[in-house]
Order: C-alpha cells, then structure tokens, then sequence
C-alpha cells in the first residue's frame, strides 16, 4: 500500500525511517517518561502532589488528608518516588517529603529553596 504524499514528502525530509528513528527518544528516556505518567494517572497520587505543591509534609498529615492505609500510602508515595517527583527526608524520627524538581515542574509550583 503507497504511503500517502504529504506523508513521504515529510519522511524523506528526515530522512527516511533511520532519519526518523534517530529522533525518537531512547528506551531509557522512554521508560522514564512512562514512570511519570503512571504516577500522575492515580487521582489518590495527584491528591498527595497538590498537597505537597502546598507545603512539604510528613507521613501522619498525608494520611490525614488522603485517609488511606499506612501500607496503601506506603506504595503510592513509593510509586511517586520511583517517578522522582518526590523525596522524603529524614528529620529525627520523622520522615519529611516534598516535592523534587521535577514534581515541582509537572505540578507548576516553586516553593522557596530548602535551607
């Protein structure tokens, strides 16, 4: 089957398939990319990112405002973790998350630098 002009013209411009394939990104980027929009698909895990657009939060307060289970939130902040939108840092016996650069991109926020 002919591929349609406007199609070909476009293809041969760069240039051919390998030209197009040399475009794409690769299978890490790929993978990565793939993590982010897993974790941003869960409603219960954009729930957790708004909250930390707000402010960085520990564990207690995010189960509050998500009142889900300590295992269930365990594996969505691991889930966000995973896609780096998030990191928790240890304060004491409290473990503080917030978002990383990146979440902080893919939720349009800035929050004042850590200190």
């Amino acid at each position: 089957m002919p591929i349609p002009q406007e199609v070909s013209d476009s293809l041969e411009a760069v240039g051919g398939v390998p030209g197009l394939l040399g475009r794409l990104p690769g299978p890490a980027e790929v993978e990565r990319a793939s993590r982010i929009h897993h974790a941003l698909s869960e409603p219960l895990r954009l729930r957790i990112l708004h909250a930390l657009a707000v402010q960085p939060l520990c564990v207690c307060v995010i189960q509050e405002i998500v009142g889900i289970a300590d295992s269930k939130l365990s594996y969505h902040l691991n889930q966000l973790k995973k896609a780096g939108l998030i990191e928790g840092e240890q304060q004491g016996s409290w473990i503080i998350y917030h978002l990383t650069p990146l979440g902080e991109r893919c939720m349009g926020v800035r929050y004042p630098p850590r200190g």
